[in-house]
């Protein structure tokens, strides 16, 4: 039987959800543009159902939450350390990887060189749409990975590659890339949202019924956010983007969702001539800078998923000739610098308002908690006084509205890992100040905005 047949296309609104028989460029009913995205329904899911024909089946059981047995999920590395700390200490049958990032960043090569380490004890197939065997084979001879074993298929029609799968058997699969799928129930170009959505969706549901890992690739648009519907994120199990410039030496995985880790879990690549190599040590190599210090700089200890990493902030601040002075803001948000800069105002008396104030974290690192806060006023005051924070100076802390200083979680590993990398003093809430003290540190506990501006300028 024709499965292509059963079913019937409509259009539906990314907006407002309304469907139609016919594609228009603009929706009848919320009246959006260019919002009509053509999906697949089958008639059974079409028809409407009557009371009476509600049957429970021999196979649909109602179980109490505490009478349902469960297994340990029996994960197994990567072979590669920082991207099993993504994904939250391996990877587990059945789920479902999206990876997303600019074009160049190194997706498809992290991939390849895990698959050509798995592929050595269990079988692995790397299907792509995007590139020739040739391309591929001569990127990893270029690398220098032992891909005799690894298993390559160059196919773009999800049918294909559903009974390719089925006959391959692998443990773990990746599809480079899913904007380049495309499946028969729809007529609409592969990478448009009704393609993506449908391609994925077959995958997704032949990984969870078989039991194989999927990687799924993705591409990213100018915004920085992963093509395609936004439903996709919703179907996988986990989600990891690709921080950084493409140019840049080092590339940082992030993870937004993970349903069996730490989200916001973050991996650090160095990028060689062999490929991605992971950073053990993150922070030492952030932190590489000489033992000067600078105005306008200083070290903040950042919670990153499970573990503490420690970046640099700098500030420029200078005088604005025009109209409204700038507010910029690179690796945090910039409304919270704008907030930030309001209590310095109110509760330290330092004007900025005809200033141009610049932020940047070094490292492409982004800073996603608000333990950067007292750093960033900290940082923004040795700027605007050309006074410089001592190089062995630490800070971390929230400044609220009314310019006290807040804790922040896993206080005490942050100070643990800064006396680790050689730094003596430490500008911390009093919250976080615990009985013990670390050894060849001094720890300057502050509670207001006021304290901690004070305490900076008599550190030597």
């Amino acid at each position: 039987m024709n499965l292509s047949k059963m079913m019937r296309r409509v259009y539906r609104c990314q907006v407002c959800g309304s469907q139609g028989l016919q594609w228009s460029g603009q929706c009848g009913e919320c009246h959006s543009w260019n919002s009509l995205a053509e999906e697949v329904v089958s008639p059974s899911a079409a028809r409407t159902m009557r009371s009476s024909e509600y049957t429970a089946t021999s196979e649909q059981t109602v179980m109490s939450l505490d009478a349902i047995a469960f297994n340990a999920l029996e994960r197994f590395s990567s072979t590669i350390k920082e991207l099993d700390r993504v994904l939250g200490g391996g990877i587990v049958p059945g789920s479902v990887i999206l990876m997303g990032g600019d074009p160049g960043i190194g997706k498809s090569t992290l991939l390849l060189q895990c698959l050509c380490q798995l592929s050595a004890d269990i079988p692995a197939l790397y299907i792509t749409g995007e590139e020739s065997l040739q391309q591929v084979a001569l990127r990893a001879r270029r690398l220098g990975l032992a891909s005799h074993r690894l298993r390559l298929l160059t196919e773009t029609r999800v049918e294909n590659i559903l009974s390719f799968v089925l006959q391959e058997k692998p443990q773990v699969l990746v599809i480079d890339s899913i904007q380049t799928m495309h499946t028969d129930l729809l007529s609409s170009a592969p990478g448009a949202i009704g393609q993506v959505k449908e391609s994925a969706m077959q995958l997704t549901r032949l990984a969870k019924q078989v039991g194989f890992a999927l990687f799924l690739i993705g591409h990213v648009t100018k915004d920085g956010v992963l093509a395609g519907p936004r439903v996709l994120e919703h179907m996988v199990d986990t989600v990891l983007y690709f921080e950084g410039e493409a140019d840049a030496r080092h590339r940082l995985i992030r993870s937004v969702k993970n349903r069996f880790g730490a989200v916001n879990e973050l991996g650090v690549f160095a990028m060689t001539d062999k490929g991605l190599r992971e950073v053990n040590n993150p922070s030492a190599i952030l932190l590489s800078r000489s033992d000067t210090s600078l105005a306008g700089c200083i070290v903040t200890a950042s919670w990153q998923g499970s573990r503490p990493l420690l970046v640099e902030v700098q500030a420029l601040v200078d005088t604005h000739h025009g109209g409204n002075p700038r507010r910029v803001a690179v690796g945090l948000e910039c409304n919270r610098l704008a907030m930030l800069l309001a209590v310095l105002h109110r509760h330290a008396g330092i004007v900025t308002y005809d200033q141009d104030v610049f932020i940047n974290v070094v490292g492409g690192i982004r800073l996603l908690e608000t333990s950067a806060d007292l750093p960033i006023l900290l940082a923004a005051l040795s700027s605007l006084r050309n006074k410089a924070v001592p190089y062995h100076c630490i800070a971390f802390g929230e400044v609220g509205l009314s310019g006290e200083i807040r804790p922040v979680p896993n206080g005490q590993e942050r100070l643990r890992d800064a006396a680790k990398h050689g730094f003596k003093s430490a500008i911390v809430p009093k919250a976080n100040v615990s009985k013990q003290k670390i050894d060849q540190m001094t720890i300057f506990p502050v509670s207001q905005l006021s304290e901690a501006l004070a305490i900076v300028q008599s550190i030597e």
